[in-house]
C-alpha cells in the first residue's frame, strides 16, 4: 500500500510540474509579444502648451511637432506615442529611457548637447518680446532692469538670465507668463515667435516687438547612446524634407496670414 501511495504522489507531482512548465512557456510567449509591441512604438516626450508646435485638441496632442513625429514614424514603419509633460522634464525623460525622443519646439544649444544628441534641424525660429501696448520697452536693450516672464526650461528662460539687472519670473506654461503680463505682474514676456502670435491674438492690448530677441534652430532630442535611432530619424527627416512633407505640415498650422 505504501508503494502505491508513493507512486500516486509522484504521478501527481509530475502532472503539476508539467502544467507549471506549460504555464511558464505561455507566459514567456506573452512577454515576447509585449516586447515586440514596445519595439514597434516610439515614445515622444513633449510639452503640449506650445501652439502651433504642440497643443491639445480634445484628448489628442496635435501641432507641427506632433505631425512631423508621426510622419517620421511612418517613414520608419513605427507608431508614435506622445507623452505630455513639463518642458523641463523632456530631456530627463529622454536620457533616462522613459521616452525615445523629445520634440517640443526645442532649440539646439551647447548646454543641451551635453546631455542629448540632436537630429538635423527641421525649423528655424526666433525668440520675441511681448509687451503691453504703450510700454516703454522698444527692443532687447530696454529689458535691462525689467521684470521678465519666461516659460521654465525654454531658451527664453536661459537667455533672460543674461539680461543685466533683470528679474526673471518663471512659469510652467507660456500662457501663464502672458497672463501675468496682462495683469501687470511683469513688464514683458520672452518666448518663441509662433506661440507668441497665438497668445497675442487671444489677448487684448498686447503686441510683439519688431526686433527679435534671438534667432535659433529646432531639432529633435535623442539619447546620446542611441546612434541607430538618430541615424534613422535623420534619414526620415531628409526624406520628408525632399518630398515637401515638412513644408506641408508647417503650412497647415502657420498660414501666410499668420506669419505677417
Amino acid at each position: 500500500m505504501k508503494l502505491k501511495k508513493l507512486v500516486s504522489v509522484l504521478l501527481v507531482a509530475a502532472c503539476v510540474f508539467s502544467l507549471a512548465a506549460c504555464g511558464s512557456k505561455d507566459d514567456s510567449k506573452d512577454s515576447g509579444d509585449s516586447k515586440k509591441d514596445s519595439k514597434d512604438t516610439l515614445v515622444m516626450a513633449t510639452n503640449a502648451e506650445f501652439p502651433p508646435y504642440e497643443f491639445h485638441e480634445g484628448d489628442d496632442v496635435v501641432g507641427i511637432d506632433a505631425d512631423i513625429a508621426r510622419a517620421i514614424g511612418e517613414e520608419m514603419g513605427m507608431e508614435v506615442k506622445i507623452e505630455d509633460m513639463a518642458f523641463d522634464s523632456i530631456i530627463p525623460a529622454v536620457t533616462s529611457g522613459k521616452a525615445d525622443f523629445g520634440a517640443a519646439g526645442m532649440t539646439v544649444t551647447e548646454d543641451r548637447k551635453k546631455n542629448v544628441d540632436f537630429t538635423d534641424t527641421y525649423a528655424t525660429a526666433t525668440q520675441v518680446i511681448i509687451v503691453k501696448e504703450g510700454s516703454d520697452i522698444a527692443g532687447p536693450d530696454d529689458l535691462t532692469g525689467k521684470k521678465i516672464g519666461v516659460q521654465l526650461g525654454t531658451t527664453g528662460d536661459i537667455y533672460a538670465d543674461d539680461i543685466e539687472d533683470a528679474e526673471v519670473e518663471r512659469y510652467n506654461k507660456g500662457f501663464e507668463a502672458v497672463q501675468a503680463l496682462t495683469q501687470d505682474k511683469i513688464d514683458a514676456v520672452v518666448i518663441d515667435g509662433e506661440p507668441a502670435k497665438e497668445f497675442v491674438a487671444e489677448a487684448d492690448g498686447l503686441k510683439i516687438l519688431d526686433e527679435a530677441f534671438t534667432e535659433e534652430e529646432y531639432a529633435i532630442a535623442v539619447a546620446k547612446d542611441n546612434d541607430d535611432l538618430l541615424k534613422k530619424m535623420n534619414e526620415a527627416l531628409a526624406s520628408l524634407k525632399e518630398s515637401g512633407k515638412i513644408d506641408e505640415i508647417v503650412a497647415k498650422y502657420i498660414s501666410a496670414d499668420k506669419a505677417e
